[in-house]
């Protein structure tokens, strides 16, 4: 599986192009702003998009979804909790940014447990919620794809409408930390971690 990140404004959120480098069929994660630069790397890579994917449903991380469908004709697929985001900029928090940022319903909803697979790669999903009531994560081949759950030394805010501390906590606590400590933490904003580095080094959930 290979994966690459693509930092997208205006507020700098990991948007990532994951794939089989056999078949070239990925996934577009978070696809939250700069259509053009996501569409380039689209291209440069040669990819075949099977779904896009919104780990939850801010602005900063669903802004590009109508952009990037177009172009590939993926489906996109969210938590239904977060569904409603989507379509609300109360609830996506573009209001408060002096926008009104809107994109379509989605294709499809994603549940614990369930599987998200391109070529021969597969991930499964994790219901984290504690950032928004639908936030989700993405485990497989080495790495978790966690959204704005868990950051490097940091965690996700939850002051906002929908984000409960506690539900945080514990999805970094029972989901993530759970993972083998080797697996690669790919998170909404910021670089890159391992769990292990944050199950030791994270000062919010040490």
């Amino acid at each position: 599986m290979e994966i690459h990140r693509i930092e997208v404004m205006p507020i700098g959120t990991n948007c990532y192009l994951v794939y089989d480098q056999e078949t070239l069929e990925g996934i577009v994660i978070d696809p939250g702003g700069s259509p053009e630069l996501i569409e380039k790397a689209l291209d440069q890579l040669a990819l075949k998009i099977r779904v896009i994917i919104n780990t939850h449903g801010h602005w900063d991380h669903i802004s590009a979804n109508r952009a990037i469908k177009e172009k590939t004709g993926a489906p996109v697929y969210i938590h239904g909790a977060d569904q409603g985001y989507l379509t609300d900029p109360k609830y996506n928090m573009s209001c408060m940014m002096g926008t009104q940022t809107v994109t379509d319903p989605a294709d499809g909803l994603l549940n614990e447990g369930d599987q998200v697979c391109f070529g021969s790669c597969t991930l499964k999903v994790l219901h984290t919620p504690g950032h928004t009531p639908g936030g989700i994560s993405l485990y497989g081949h080495g790495a978790v794809f966690c959204g704005d759950t868990l950051f490097y030394r940091s965690i996700g805010r939850t002051d906002l409408p929908g984000g409960n501390y506690q539900q945080l906590i514990d999805s970094i606590r029972g989901k993530l930390f759970s993972l083998p400590e080797e697996t690669m933490v790919c998170p909404g904003h910021g670089g890159m971690s391992r769990i292990g580095e944050e199950k030791s080094g994270n000062p919010f959930v040490r």
